[in-house]
């Protein structure tokens, strides 16, 4: 079993710069998310209603947070819509096989 190296890669968010450890196949996925952070705490430093990095950071936390749960919720109730329609055409197959059997 290979075991992969772990890398530094340094991200800007709201300005400051980070060094972050993670395996070389997360590298994209950490400059996107590092990005999309930084993008969603610019969000709200530009509202104008907070200040301070730290309570820009939370903010920006809580509207992430909020739109994962809405995604998530979502995903729960299109599989239930899913799981319906395959419990219907379930029943409708078991009834044509059972009245072919007869």
């Amino acid at each position: 079993m290979e075991t992969e190296t772990t890398i530094f890669v340094n991200v800007n968010i709201l300005d400051k710069e980070y060094r972050i450890a993670c395996q070389e196949h997360e590298r994209e996925l950490l400059q996107n998310s590092a990005y999309y952070l930084d993008k969603r705490m610019r969000e709200v430093r530009q509202s104008g209603r907070i200040i301070g990095a730290d309570r820009i950071a939370v903010m920006a936390a809580l509207n992430i947070s909020h739109e994962f749960l809405e995604q998530r919720n979502a995903q729960v109730l299109r599989e239930q819509v899913l799981q319906e329609r395959i419990n219907v055409l379930q029943a409708k197959i078991e009834r044509i096989l059972g009245a072919t059997t007869n």
